[in-house]
């Protein structure tokens, strides 16, 4: 019939271009690249949004950011330039660990820029730079004042399954090189994950009851306690209202998804601190997320960020003494052990 031809026609169309629009390019690196500019110099509104009660940058909000620009130009890599592809749900899986590599000023200008710098099959990586030019260097690497590698992934709007996303075409040296780093930085993941899985029973002890023994001293013989020490738990906080200086920020994975109008609970503590350098001490510090939803009865971990503090050199001035931080529990002391390893791994490979 030929109503029967025409449909079937209409069908094989819609087919074709189905499979048109799931073609994937490779593109390079320089398609994705996006830079934006604060003129912190000049607008006076804009710094007032950085600026923190001690006329500092506020870090969670140049992070945020950071996470707003990355989710833009993972979304210009998945696009194809005829605006024929296919809608992508695009969501940060990972963060790399942040170091601050040099103080950013809240009243000098700075740019956030970035490009997506691998590929896999359904996620990509990209790197964000922060950069805020010192006055007199003449070396381009001195302006850089952090780097963060985010993780993304593809999911299909319809299913929620992982999506092929459009391939990398690395071309000069310099993106072939953030490539390389960037593949390695994917192998040590999974070889991370992999390691997880091994029985915690062949856990050091003699590290866990080394840590626990001061510990037990608080709990047991308060009176008898080192002065200078403090529990895990008495350094935890859901509010804080001090102002410490922010050093780094740690690999931060996201277990599960923050939807509107769930509640976000924080819960934070200081996990250790290390005295071995009077004049920057540094001060530890666990957060975990939970995803709270009263309605019904649940609340899971969305995720956990490890952050590194300092104090200010007018505090130390000052006399402020940063105290050791020893577990009461065997959980406390594990949590301990797995930050400092993880640590002493970055130092390592650094």
């Amino acid at each position: 019939m030929p109503y029967g031809k025409q449909d079937q026609e209409f069908l094989r169309s819609l087919m074709i271009l189905g499979l048109q629009r799931l073609k994937l390019v490779a593109k390079s690196p320089s398609k994705s690249r996006t830079s934006i500019c604060y003129k912190f110099s000049s607008d006076f509104i804009l710094r007032e949004q950085y600026r923190n009660p001690w006329n500092k940058i506020r870090m969670g909000k140049v992070v945020e950011d950071l996470d707003a620009l990355a989710g833009t130009i993972s979304y210009k890599h998945c696009c194809s330039d005829d605006g024929s592809t296919r809608p992508l749900l695009l969501v940060t899986a990972s963060v790399d660990r942040i170091v601050l590599k040099k103080p950013i000023l809240v009243d000098a200008d700075l740019t956030i820029d970035g490009a997506v710098t691998w590929v896999g099959r359904s996620s990509m990586e990209i790197q964000m730079e922060v950069i805020q030019p010192t006055e007199g260097a003449n070396n381009p690497s001195d302006a850089v004042a952090l780097v963060a590698n985010f993780t993304f992934v593809a999911r299909d709007t319809k299913t929620g399954k992982s999506a092929i996303v459009n391939q990398i075409s690395p071309e000069t040296d310099k993106e072939k090189l953030l490539w390389e780093e960037a593949e390695e930085r994917n192998k040590m993941r999974k070889r991370k994950k992999a390691e997880k899985k091994r029985d915690p029973e062949n856990e050091d002890t003699e590290r866990l009851n080394a840590l626990l023994s001061e510990g037990r001293v608080f709990i047991d013989m308060p009176a008898l306690a080192d002065r200078d020490s403090i529990l895990i738990q008495d350094t935890r906080h859901e509010n804080t209202f001090i102002s410490p200086r922010f050093v780094e920020v740690d690999h931060v994975d996201f277990f599960k998804p923050v939807d509107v109008g769930n509640f976000l609970r924080l819960k934070s503590c200081v996990l250790y601190t290390e005295l071995e350098n009077p004049a920057e001490p540094l001060i530890n510090v666990e957060v975990v997320a939970h995803v709270t939803r009263p309605e019904l009865r649940s609340s899971e971990v969305s995720n956990k960020f490890y952050f590194t503090f300092t104090v200010l050199h007018e505090a130390i001035k000052d006399g402020l003494r940063i105290r050791n931080v020893v577990p009461a529990t065997e959980e406390e002391a594990r949590r301990v052990l797995e930050r400092m390893d993880a640590e002493n791994s970055q130092i390592a490979k650094s």
